[in-house]
Order: C-alpha cells, then sequence, then structure tokens
C-alpha cells in the first residue's frame, strides 16, 4: 500500500452536518476498498482568492491514507462525480 493525502473543497452552502456526511462518505470509499483512513482534517470555511465554480468560499479537508492504487482512483473518480466537491489535489507520500 501507498501513502497519499488528498485535500479537496467543500461547498459551503452543505452545512455543518451535511459537510460530515460528505466526508464520511470519502473515508468509506477508503475503506471498503481495503485502504486505511490514517486523518481526516477538516480546516474550516476560507475564501479564495478568486471564483471556484460561482463560489467564492468553501470549507477544506485534508485526509491521509493508505491505500492502493486502484483505490485512490476510485476516491478521485468517486470526488469528481459528486457536486459537494469544489476541487480536489492527490499527493502521494514516500
Amino acid at each position: 500500500m501507498r501513502n497519499y493525502e488528498c485535500t479537496y473543497i467543500l461547498d459551503t452552502r452543505l452545512g455543518d452536518d451535511a459537510s460530515t456526511a460528505v466526508m464520511e462518505r470519502f473515508a468509506a470509499v477508503v475503506n471498503d476498498n481495503q485502504g486505511e483512513v490514517r486523518q481526516v482534517k477538516p480546516w474550516g470555511k476560507r475564501r479564495f482568492a478568486y471564483e471556484l465554480k460561482g463560489r467564492r468560499e468553501g470549507v477544506y479537508v485534508t485526509m491521509q491514507f493508505a491505500a492502493e492504487p486502484d483505490t485512490m482512483a476510485e476516491l478521485r473518480r468517486q470526488m469528481s462525480l459528486s457536486d459537494d466537491v469544489l476541487r480536489s489535489l492527490f499527493l502521494a507520500n514516500n
């Protein structure tokens, strides 16, 4: 398994409960595919330097996990299909 770090930005219109549910859903994608979530750390609401999909602010979240490359690809696919995620970034940590 490889170590990954994913930072993603959620739409602020979700609210706290819905944001938590989205974070849990993405962690479940990793766990359901034989991965291990090490940490999920919400940064809170931040203002953007420029508009992103018509929004001026978003909720930043960082998730560190260990998984196979196929699991990371599935998580990336799930995030790209979700309307709740404004942007995501995946990094492989050695």
